[in-house]
């Protein structure tokens, strides 16, 4: 073989890997080189907390430059990890499978594994103490925020009301993310607002501790509804009494949440991601409590999408 063909050789195979087969070099360590960043959400929410912590404990841990961007949450945490400007993402477990399909707000599929899945998110639907609003149904005809655009609050919100019988297009969605539905819900310039989130939501609760609130319930009816009509990515949960400063015990539904990647991102740095992220768990959970619900156990359970390489060789090896 002349010189030449070597070269190009080499060079074919040098591109399988970057494309496709990152796999295939497990000690490669040159993303340490190159800014990584984290999408993660607003920031008043849970996400952002989490991306942001997690990038400074890697960058501590691993020596790489990684960032947490803000984003509007789970639809555009996909689409920015599917296209690269994110190697890393946050999202609903629901979000995660449109993207995968490439259905709902994504017009084709995008290359998404997981690397863990995080914690259940629960579906806050949230009105001003003294509101009138007591029910789904009661939010036809109002002023209320399903969510920011692009984010997978908006999506949930939709299917919810449609579930419950309400028109989506009778309610005047107010369209915006969780930090300035909180303003509005404060001023009076809407009834309630839509989030899927931890427990607690930072911005929700700093809400709930200057003026009193009220979640309004998801009835196990909804729930099965949307269920059916949304190949079973939801499970009926009740708020714990006392959250928020709300002494009832309040019905509802989660959604599973994941830490993504693209399917051709380095098995290295996947699996040194993962691996802080269990190891540092107290070290994250002391600024977010949401990052003590991670579990080992129960991070394997990613469906619809596999698990990256790089996650899975770093559960074998915590598994001996």
């Amino acid at each position: 073989m002349n010189g030449p063909v070597r070269r190009t050789v080499a060079l074919l195979a040098a591109l399988l890997c970057v494309v496709g087969l990152a796999a295939c070099a497990p000690g490669d360590r040159s993303w340490t080189d190159r800014p990584q960043a984290i999408a993660g959400g607003g920031p008043t929410g849970v996400y952002f907390d989490y991306g942001t912590q997690l990038a400074v404990t890697l960058h501590d841990r691993l020596g790489a430059r990684f960032s947490g961007q803000r984003t509007a949450g789970s639809v555009d945490n996909l689409q920015r990890v599917g296209d690269g400007r994110a190697v890393l993402g946050f999202a609903q477990g629901d979000a995660v499978a449109d993207a995968a399909a490439g259905t709902g707000a994504f017009a084709t599929p995008i290359p998404v594994v997981a690397v863990a899945r995080l914690y259940d998110e629960y579906v806050h639907i949230v009105v001003r103490d003294d509101s009138t609003v007591r029910t789904l149904r009661d939010l036809a005809g109002r002023s209320v925020s399903l969510g920011a655009r692009g984010s997978g609050v908006e999506v949930l919100a939709q299917r919810v009301l449609s579930a419950a019988g309400v028109d989506v297009s009778s309610v005047h969605n107010a369209q915006a993310g969780l930090e300035d539905s909180i303003t509005a819900l404060r001023r009076g310039q809407i009834d309630a607002f839509f989030w899927v989130g931890g427990l607690p939501t930072p911005g929700i609760e700093a809400l709930a501790a200057a003026s009193p609130i009220r979640l309004l319930s998801i009835p196990p009816a909804v729930v099965d509804a949307v269920n059916a009509a949304h190949n079973g990515a939801y499970r009926q949960a009740d708020f714990p009494v006392g959250v928020y400063g709300i002494d009832a015990s309040t019905v509802t539904m989660t959604v599973p949440n994941y830490l993504v990647c693209r399917r051709d991102t380095s098995e290295s740095l996947i699996h040194d991601v993962t691996a802080t992220l269990f190891d540092a768990r107290a070290t994250l959970a002391a600024r977010v409590p949401a990052a003590a619900l991670l579990d080992r156990r129960q991070a394997i359970f990613t469906d619809p999408i596999p698990l990256h390489p790089g996650a899975i060789r770093y559960y074998r090896e915590a598994h001996g």
